[in-house]
């Protein structure tokens, strides 16, 4: 093969710039981003080299010895760098290849036919060539998307703590500017979710848009502790979040909605606060805060918090287990059931009864009257903190004196808890 070649050379030079020429002319007219890219003169010079680099790699072959693909490396990573479609570049080589094994049978059949059965054993080692090549593009080419992709990446998550940590490095963007770069509105409607790390289920590699195309679109932000996502919600209601998340099946807590990338910053302590008053039990579950804004009070102040606990549910939380559980279950489905004891009793499977006399040992435990709104307001707040607390202490804990009620006679409101008209 090494010996057809050397005899044809000159033609085959020849012959190899006039296909150059050919291709670079119907890629131009075939392919827009090519021609949105480069133009004729460097197009054809490229396409020329690269289909002698494919005659030297085939003459290489023939001898044993390596293709050279330093060339097809070199221009998978700059047409990578230049935003040129992995697509585009390997329909040219394609092209290529088929153009030059024409031109080679052309040049042997020019110069002597009956050497062109000579020449057919050589179409596989200019495949092989030619694949080779192909695949050092590719290679080339992928890698430096993906080092692009890394960066980009990087990027954003760096635009996206500017706005959700309010943490902007001196001589990096401001808020206004991070949102312009991420392609946010300077006032919008916007809301901040945090997602718990550890759920029932993920939102790793989230998209930006979760659900319909018309569903609001989210600017996730993944850390090691958890997932926080930036709500655009255009004219959709903050409701609507939950539909979002409902089949990544996490707990989260979403803020309230926000004005203006600025106030960002604010709306993730929020998100991340509501997200403490979403029980960890019963499965996946979105807390909105100014749903649980109680809760989230309870949850603001953690030494307080303990204290509520104490000073208010103290005799409760030293009962024996089962005890303590009965009681707190019952206390928290009537508070759920706005204090009907009814519906508690549906809820629980017991008779009517049954949640009257535990709410009547909790009110003598508690020194607290369930008729009384000022102790309603207390012992939900306490039962609140005893959930976020994620269990209740050990019967042997010393509990704090609690003030007593002025005594109810039996079988009144305060006793048996009616349901409010």
């Amino acid at each position: 093969m090494e010996r057809i070649i050397e005899e044809i050379r000159e033609d085959l030079s020849r012959r190899i710039a006039v296909a150059a020429d050919r291709l670079a002319d119907r890629t131009l007219t075939e392919d827009p981003a090519y021609a949105a890219l480069l133009g004729r003169a460097e197009l054809r010079e490229r396409i020329h080299h690269n289909l002698r680099q494919a005659v030297d790699g085939l003459v290489r072959s023939s001898r044993g010895l390596p293709v050279e693909l330093a060339d097809a490396r070199a221009t998978g990573t700059l047409r990578a760098e230049q935003g040129l479609p992995l697509t585009s570049l390997l329909r040219t080589y394609r092209h290529g290849g088929r153009l030059l094994w024409h031109t080679l049978t052309e040049a042997v059949a020019a110069h002597d036919r009956a050497a062109l059965p000579r020449l057919l054993p050589s179409a596989t080692v200019l495949w092989d060539v030619l694949d080779q090549m192909t695949d050092a593009v590719t290679e080339s080419y992928r890698r430096t998307e993906a080092a692009h992709t890394d960066r980009d990446r990087e990027r954003r998550a760096a635009l996206l703590d500017v706005l959700l940590d309010g943490a902007a490095a001196t001589d990096g963007p401001t808020a206004s500017e991070a949102a312009d770069r991420l392609g946010l509105p300077e006032r919008g409607r916007f809301a901040v979710v945090v997602a718990a790390s550890g759920g029932s289920g993920t939102t790793t590699g989230p998209p930006e848009r979760t659900g319909a195309p018309s569903a609001p679109r989210v600017l996730w932000r993944i850390r090691a502790d958890g997932e926080t996502g930036l709500v655009e919600l255009g004219h959709h209601p903050l409701e609507s979040v939950r539909d979002l998340l409902a089949p990544l099946g996490v707990r989260a807590g979403v803020s309230p909605v926000v004005g203006a990338p600025a106030e960002l910053a604010g709306a993730h302590r929020l998100a991340a606060l509501a997200l403490r008053t979403a029980p960890e039990s019963g499965g996946p579950s979105t807390a909105l805060l100014d749903e649980r804004l109680p809760a989230a009070l309870v949850a603001a102040q953690a030494e307080l918090a303990g204290r509520l606990r104490q000073v208010v549910l103290g005799p409760v939380l030293a009962l024996p287990a089962e005890d303590r559980r009965t009681l707190l279950t019952t206390l928290g489905t009537w508070l759920t059931c706005q204090g009907s004891t009814t519906y508690a009793a549906q809820r629980l499977y017991c008779h009517r009864n049954t949640v009257s006399n535990r709410l009547r040992r909790l009110e003598q435990l508690t020194g607290r009257s369930l008729s009384d709104p000022r102790h309603v307001v207390e012992l939900a707040l306490a039962h609140a903190a005893v959930l976020q607390r994620g269990a209740a202490p050990p019967a042997t804990r010393p509990a704090a004196p609690a003030p007593r009620a002025s005594p109810t006679p039996a079988g009144t409101a305060r006793r048996s808890p009616r349901r409010p008209a």
